[in-house]
């Protein structure tokens, strides 16, 4: 009755049919997918603003006097404030374009790395994504900085008071995943920001796997900076955004030297551009940009509350099912997780568990899911991951239920 209610209540059905890929079949079977962790399928509104900018619209940005420029620099400026509405960010000039997640982590990274010194310490969490995880191994390489790392407990939430322990006056950031990839964990943000800001250090969160299933608010979270890729919300692949905070990026020197990021350039000095534009060296995926916008015009449309409300409950669906199989093991079972379920089967390989769904019409991940110390830490080579977005149903966890069963009689 639940999941009649919220399903009406979103419109789900209605939804679905904005997505076209998902009206497919994949050998002989309807595709059910459930890889959106992965990555997100695109609404025909996405779709169409790709198809509509390349036919009508492509020219380059920011530099030419012609019709087509000035209408793209519009359209890629506007989408700018689209995305700084969405987030709520306090000003345009904190959105900085980037390639995805890891490029806005890589550039914070870079810049912001580049004040530090040695000595200096840097926090992360045993959860984190590979993309959180080696381009602070490289800061604190080339820096002399340390990496603390936050433990997390059996059912995959942060000790949050061994965090307090590890943070220090000589912790200058913390970066932490919003949303396990691999556990679904929803972390305490907003307590860990203000934690770290008491003791003077910055916070990036990783939302690569938040905002697309929450509503975030920078000024109502008060990090520093938040990375977040597109194609992950519904948008494009190759663009993605970085906020941060207007004094801390003017304080952070460029990422990396090239056209538009320059006020002027001679060959004795060159000055650089104000924001957002001393991070968005080159000509940028303008399409990505533009079409990315789209996507959150879309997801204006839905109430983020109930798209909340609504993946929550399939996600506690799931589990009551798979929790009545034999051997079945769920990796990840914070009190507070949304969109992910992680499980091993006693006796199986997740690959081969994937492979046979697969063969069944349903795309889940198999792997270590770019988080290898989480696996090491529960003793496990990899997991098979559902991961669950807003046009996906009740209906079709049964089938993938059904069909997992088949797979496990067919390897035992």
């Amino acid at each position: 009755m639940i999941d009649q209610e919220l399903k009406v209540s979103l419109g789900v059905d209605s939804i679905r049919d904005d997505f076209p890929a998902l009206h497919q079949e994949v050998y002989g079977r309807k595709l059910i997918y459930f890889d959106n962790g992965a990555t997100a399928q695109k609404p025909q509104t996405v779709i169409d603003s790709i198809n509509h900018y390349y036919s009508k619209e492509n020219a380059n940005i920011h530099r030419g006097v012609h019709f087509l420029s000035q209408q793209a620099t519009d359209k890629y400026e506007q989408a700018r404030r689209t995305i700084q509405s969405y987030i709520n960010a306090p000003r345009e000039e904190e959105i900085i374009f980037t390639k995805g997640t890891t490029d806005g982590i890589n550039l914070v990274a870079f810049a912001f790395g580049e004040t530090l010194h040695e000595g200096d310490e840097i926090i992360i969490s045993a959860m984190e994504h590979h993309s959180n995880i080696v381009p602070w191994q490289m800061v604190c390489e080339r820096k002399g900085c340390q990496l603390k790392v936050i433990p997390i407990n059996e059912k995959g939430e942060l000790k949050m008071e061994a965090f307090k322990e590890l943070i220090s006056e000589r912790t200058r950031l913390v970066s932490i995943t919003h949303v396990s990839n691999t556990l679904g964990t929803i972390n305490p943000v907003k307590e860990i920001i203000e934690i770290a800001h008491k003791n003077g250090a910055k916070v990036l969160l990783d939302g690569a796997q938040s905002i697309q299933h929450m509503k975030v608010d920078m000024q109502e979270l008060d990090c520093d900076f938040y990375a977040f890729s597109g194609h992950k919300v519904f948008g494009p692949t190759g663009v993605g955004v970085l906020y941060g905070k207007k004094e801390i990026l003017d304080s952070m020197p460029p990422y990396q030297g090239g056209g538009d990021m320059i006020e002027k350039v001679t060959f004795e000095k060159t000055t650089y551009n104000v924001l957002p534009f001393k991070f968005e060296a080159g000509t940028p995926n303008i399409a990505g940009g533009i079409c990315l916008a789209k996507s959150f015009e879309y997801l204006e449309k839905l109430d983020i509350t109930l798209v909340e409300q609504y993946e929550r409950h399939l996600v506690e669906y799931a589990e009551e099912k798979l929790l009545k199989i034999p051997g079945m093991r769920i990796i990840g079972t914070a009190d507070n997780k949304t969109s992910v379920v992680s499980f091993v089967i006693e006796g199986l390989h997740p690959f081969d568990i994937g492979t046979l769904l697969d063969k069944q019409g349903i795309a889940v991940r198999t792997g270590h899911h770019c988080t290898q110390p989480i696996m090491e830490e529960f003793g496990i080579p990899g997991t098979v991951r559902a991961s669950f977005a807003f046009y996906n149903t009740t209906e079709e966890i049964d089938t993938f239920i059904q069909a997992l069963e088949r797979s496990i009689n067919m390897l035992q």
